[in-house]
């Protein structure tokens, strides 16, 4: 089978509005390595967009599948439910950042978490209008689309947005935005555009995914969290991509003395099965009526049996620690480089959610040919990466944190030569 002849079928058969990063069609996988239909090996730096940071089938979460399987594969949690997702619900209001008591509801993906998350926000504030920030990406359902700050691919043709959403740049220091900035055009908003008191919500990615891996300052959310307090509106923190482990705490909002109302959590939560999660202040959570939340799948058995073992991996294997560690060692050879590299002008990254920005020399502006360039000549050699941000010129860095040493230091070594052959041309 080859993989020239998949992608014609798929040219043939799949909506292109599908984008594909890669025309490798994966065969097997095992922990940080993908095997293609033609049998060639990829070192994978995507985990499916942050989504097995406990890698690809790691026995616990095989074995937990495996098991739920010889139960039962879904009855509906709203119709017959089952304890293993009570149990789940226990373990997140517990690890979530907040010394207060908190409730979980379990749905199917990161978009519908955001969804639900501004749902219950709306329901238990009674107000409409939510504040969002540029780059900031959730989810491509049609709320989803509306509190994303980036307009192309995600949000052209699809005609009218949802209305009362509200975008603030996101603080950026590196393209010209502080968090003074930011907060600046926050006062202007509420001027010009949306009384807080109709403001039911900020949602914001304590580390932008999509729109770069820039870490919002912690001076910036904790201003944050004194604006809500005062005008009476909650802060929802995005942590769908930056959740369980990634980041090198268990959430990106544990760097910080700051505490959400309400969390969206999915990708890594199930290590490869679709789950995600929203949690929240208790007396939130309950603002909407029976019926009000929940869907068909949500909850899945077999998502809420890996789910458990995913945390139980994390802890056992001290995976927060294991990020920190493979985070500073792709920090460490990126800098070793960057004498010789004047293209890249920054490199950055909380644990293992790693990024490099690359700039045009000569113009002086975001490179998205260099980016993508470099991530085309790592693929050819064996190494799979994903571009992102607003210009497309940062390469993100997303391997499994249980990736071993060996695979590690390959991925590294190719890393570094395709980034000195593409920069050197």
């Amino acid at each position: 089978m080859k993989n020239s002849v998949i992608s014609e079928r798929k040219n043939q058969s799949i909506s292109r509005g599908v984008g594909m990063t890669t025309q490798i069609y994966a065969d097997r996988a095992e922990n940080s390595e993908i095997w293609d239909v033609e049998g060639r090996r990829y070192i994978d730096f995507s985990s499916g967009i942050a989504v097995v940071n406990t890698g690809h089938r790691h026995p616990r979460v095989i074995e937990a599948v495996k098991a739920q399987l010889d139960r039962f594969t879904h009855t509906c949690h709203q119709v017959v439910p089952y304890e293993s997702y009570v149990r789940l619900a226990e373990r997140l209001n517990a690890m979530l950042p907040g010394k207060f008591e908190k409730k979980t509801i379990f749905v199917t993906t990161g978009a519908e978490a955001v969804e639900n998350a501004i749902k219950i926000a709306r329901n238990a504030t009674g107000r409409p209008a939510v504040i969002a920030f540029s780059g900031g990406f959730h989810g491509r359902t049609f709320m989803g689309m509306a509190l994303t700050g980036k307009v192309v691919p995600y949000k052209v043709g699809f005609g009218a947005m949802p209305g009362d959403v509200y975008h603030a740049p996101f603080p950026v220091p590196l393209h010209g935005v502080s968090t003074a900035d930011s907060l600046a055009a926050l006062d202007r908003l509420f001027k010009a555009d949306v009384d807080p008191a109709r403001v039911a919500a900020i949602i914001v990615e304590p580390v932008q995914g999509e729109g770069g891996f820039y870490e919002a300052p912690r001076e910036f959310l904790t201003a944050l969290r004194k604006l809500c307090d005062q005008h009476g509106m909650l802060l929802i923190a995005d942590e769908v991509q930056t959740g369980f482990a990634r980041t090198g705490k268990m959430f990106a909002m544990d760097h910080h003395e700051v505490a959400a109302d309400i969390t969206t959590m999915a990708k890594s939560l199930a290590g490869g099965f679709p789950l995600s999660a929203v949690t929240g202040r208790a007396e939130i959570m309950d603002a909407p009526g029976p019926g009000g939340l929940g869907g068909t799948y949500g909850g899945s058995p077999i998502g809420v049996a890996a789910a458990h073992a995913v945390l139980d991996v994390i802890e056992d294997e001290k995976l927060c620690d294991r990020a920190n560690t493979l985070g500073a060692r792709l920090k460490q050879r990126l800098q070793s480089i960057r004498d010789d590299v004047p293209e890249i002008v920054d490199i950055r990254g909380l644990g293992f959610m790693n990024a490099v920005e690359f700039n045009d020399v000569k113009k002086g502006l975001p490179s998205a040919e260099i980016a993508n360039a470099i991530r085309l000549k790592a693929l050819d050699k064996g190494l799979i990466l994903l571009t992102c941000g607003v210009y497309g010129n940062v390469i993100r860095f997303l391997a499994p944190i249980t990736i071993q040493d060996e695979v590690m230091n390959e991925a590294l070594d190719i890393l570094e030569s395709s980034i000195r052959e593409i920069c050197a041309a």
